[in-house]
């Protein structure tokens, strides 16, 4: 099993534009949730994160632990993904 990505994102959000075109660059399928406009979504984000601010990033392993990443820290993102 592939490890899981889910990103929390608006659409205004340049960071989150920076994340999705690295995760396109590197051929990698994720799930992207616009907490803009998704009440539950953004409600599910601070629940994970305890903080409003995006992009809130969500790597799931093989094993089903989660990793997660607030902002588009790139090196701590290749690090989780293996890249």
């Amino acid at each position: 099993m592939a490890k899981k990505i889910q990103i929390y994102s608006t659409s205004s959000c340049h960071y989150c534009k920076m994340a999705k075109e690295f995760f396109n660059d590197n051929h990698l399928a994720y799930e992207d949730y616009n907490v803009g406009l998704d009440a539950t979504r953004r409600q599910e984000m601070v629940d994970k994160s305890g903080q409003m601010g995006v992009p809130v990033i969500v790597i799931t392993d093989e094993e089903g632990e989660e990793s997660i990443i607030v902002g588009f820290d790139k090196p701590t993102i290749s690090g989780f993904l293996g890249l």
